[in-house]
């Protein structure tokens, strides 16, 4: 067998080993938590060594940075679709709010309070560059065609306005009870005050 397709088969298999190894990971972190999951119990229902999970995952963490990899990408590509119709600033945050609430039910609340929290991680260096998540290109480019517009009262970027506005939400995603008749009038407010704050002379 040529070498070419020898390592194609060998990239192949490695690449099945790590979907197996996420996907058995998403189910342990969802049960349990990302601080108390099991790379015991992840491994068994990968049906690999324990190794294994650490060629392919240095730490925990990192499997849930290939899931905000994967989750993002599909957000920002489901939010597109909705921006590429005629529409304000407000219906921008209040589509945003949509689309990551909308995530919390694709994860279970355990998983989902993990995944935001990951935003906030001393672990993630201050050099990570924003252009690498596409929630927040999706977002700060819809700002910034706003502000260009004159939708905006140009009084802070647009890069600040959508860091900002993400990680406001997120925040109160993992801190406000999901009962939408607590959660829903914080929510409201929060897009209201964002607003404001990006319109108000």
């Amino acid at each position: 067998m040529p070498a070419r397709a020898t390592t194609s088969i060998r990239d192949l298999k490695r690449q099945q080993t790590r979907e197996r190894l996420l996907a058995a990971a998403i189910v342990e972190f969802r049960r349990a938590g990302l601080a108390a999951a099991e790379i015991s119990t992840i491994v068994a229902a990968a049906g690999v060594a324990h190794g294994t999970f650490f060629f392919h995952f240095p730490t925990k963490e990192h499997v849930l940075i290939e899931l905000e990899k994967r989750e993002e990408t599909r957000m920002a590509a489901e939010l597109r679709k909705v921006f590429a119709q005629p529409h304000d600033l407000r219906t921008v945050l209040l589509e945003t709010v949509r689309v990551v609430e909308k995530l919390e039910v694709r994860l279970g609340e355990r998983l989902f309070k993990d995944f935001l929290a990951l935003h906030f991680s001393t672990s993630r260096g201050p050099s990570e560059e924003w252009a690498e998540h596409p929630m927040i290109v999706a977002v700060v480019e819809e700002i910034e065609q706003a502000r260009q517009a004159g939708e905006t009262n140009g009084l802070t970027d647009s890069l600040h306005h959508g860091v900002f506005f993400l990680l406001g939400l997120y925040a109160l995603l993992i801190t406000v009870p999901g009962d939408p008749t607590v959660r829903g009038p914080v929510l409201n407010q929060f897009v209201a005050t964002t607003l404001h704050a990006m319109t108000a002379a």
